[in-house]
């Protein structure tokens, strides 16, 4: 595995590889990396004649600072995992790097309804600073295709969205299963903060959206919203929202449809640990 921190450095190396029709497989990560992680490296691998994993803790999508500098940094052993698991290339920039002129000189874009709805409605100028920083690394790596995993939904609705608006009209965005540990907890970077008490009963998250898929054709939406609103709560979870989509484009639901694809979304807290995650119906 190649490790670069210099952008001039990076698409030199990329430029090279890519000639003679080679394809690149491109994952953003911002580090703290599990088995969910790993899958999306395999994928692109499987896809692709060069895979390309970048790690960047981008400032620009916190909403809350006490949540960046609390997120976990993990370099070292981020690296081995790339190297087990056959990576080719890691970019690991600094933020100056990334931003030069300042964070507030490169561009952003508006993704409209998605960012006044769910995640978007309960961290203002996320996706913001989402599309901003995977626009900057679009423009570095110039992947064939990039790989996000379906945990963060809205996220890879946001991502589906930028391509187009980027002009990346040929750009494949591949959105990979959600990994989860034997009770179904989704995997997260944020699990390695739950305590044991907290990790014991964080698996109730998948258990409600297993409820919510199972009761469809039998219970109206607002009474399972509710069971499961009231079962997080006796966990101890303070609930943001459970929510029912179109998984097309995120359209909320006031019910179950039986002519469209569905998305089942939950976020809540156990202490300051934000979770979140979905089922599609």
């Amino acid at each position: 595995m190649v490790i670069f921190k210099n952008i001039n450095d990076i698409k030199k190396y990329i430029s090279l590889k890519k000639e003679g029709e080679r394809k690149v497989g491109f994952i953003p990560t911002m580090g703290a990396l599990h088995a969910g992680h790993i899958s999306l490296i395999q994928k692109a691998k499987e896809d692709n004649t060069l895979s390309v994993c970048s790690i960047f803790v981008n400032p620009t999508q916190f909403n809350d600072k006490k949540d960046l500098e609390k997120y976990p940094v993990s370099t070292d052993a981020d690296i081995e995992l790339l190297l087990n698991a056959g990576c080719d290339v890691l970019f690991l920039p600094s933020v100056e790097e990334i931003y030069p002129d300042g964070e507030a000189n490169f561009k952003t874009y508006d993704f409209g309804y998605l960012d006044t709805i769910l995640e978007g409605a309960k961290r203002p100028g996320h996706f913001r600073g989402v599309g901003q920083v995977v626009g900057r690394l679009l423009e570095i790596v110039m992947p064939d295709s990039l790989y996000i995993g379906q945990k963060d939904y809205q996220q890879c609705m946001v991502l589906k969205k930028l391509a187009p608006m980027m002009g990346l009209d040929n750009l494949e965005v591949i959105i990979c299963p959600t990994t989860r540990e034997a009770d179904g907890l989704a995997m997260s970077s944020r699990n390695r903060r739950l305590t044991e008490p907290q990790r014991v009963v964080a698996a109730v998250i998948y258990q409600c959206l297993v409820s919510i898929q199972s009761k469809q054709l039998t219970s109206h939406f607002d009474i399972v919203r509710k069971e499961c609103e009231d079962l997080l709560a006796a966990k101890g979870f303070a609930t943001e929202y459970v929510a029912l989509a179109d998984a097309r484009d995120l359209t909320l639901l006031s019910d179950y449809k039986t002519d469209a694809p569905m998305v089942a979304l939950i976020a809540t807290k156990i202490g300051e640990i934000r979770l979140i995650d979905n089922m599609l119906l």
